[in-house]
């Protein structure tokens, strides 16, 4: 993951289950996360956010799983006003993940150390909001914000000293986390592919 923020990505259980081998078949595994993840869901209001991040080292926890991988990725975020304190903000993906030795994301098998491959997707959410009054001088709302070291270290994954929320740079305070859709899909090759979505989850990504 991609991190959203606080939620629990282990809310959504398994819909499909590979063969019970550890070494399943490469699956072709695949979500629409285009249609959902783009500004025309967001209804009509003001732009007031259109950024790129560029994200090192976060942890990925998808599926329950015990932090399966670390991700590096660029986060692309636009907020648009609604008026009357709410904003709809929808924030694409693409990156790629290695993965840490132990159970694999979806939990039919075992996945190995040092899987490469890569992901996309994102999500889409409506909340009220307080904006920073004035804005942070130090965080640009047009083009990209730079890049920020998560630092989530590999024996240790809960442990993210460099992870901050990117709402922290436009609001000062935001409603509690309730996207109203979410969904990535990951490539892993010939270890398989995995979606992680709020519509259910398929595939797994497995083997060494």
């Amino acid at each position: 993951m991609k991190r959203l923020l606080v939620i629990a990505s282990g809310a959504v259980s398994a819909l499909l289950l590979l063969c019970g081998s550890g070494l399943a078949a490469p699956s072709h595994t695949h979500l629409n996360w285009g249609s959902q993840i783009n500004q025309s869901e967001c209804p009509n209001g003001t732009l007031i956010v259109n950024v790129t991040q560029k994200i090192t080292n976060d942890r990925d926890d998808s599926g329950g799983a015990s932090f399966w991988a670390l991700d590096d990725y660029v986060r692309h975020i636009q907020v648009v006003d609604l008026g009357d304190g709410t904003f709809c903000a929808n924030v694409s993906y693409q990156g790629s993940f290695t993965t840490i030795a132990g159970p694999s994301p979806q939990k039919t098998g075992t996945v190995g150390e040092g899987v490469v491959g890569t992901f996309e997707g994102g999500y889409l959410w409506t909340f009220s909001g307080t904006p920073l009054s004035p804005p942070d001088p130090d965080h640009k709302t047009k083009g990209s914000i730079g890049s920020f070291d998560y630092n989530c270290l590999h024996d240790s994954p809960d442990d993210c000293s460099g992870y901050v929320d990117w709402t922290t740079f436009y609001f000062s305070s935001t409603a509690a986390f309730d996207p109203a859709w979410w969904g990535w899909t990951y490539h892993g090759g010939n270890n398989g592919s995995w979606v992680d979505s709020s519509d259910g989850n398929s595939g797994d990504i497995t083997g060494n």
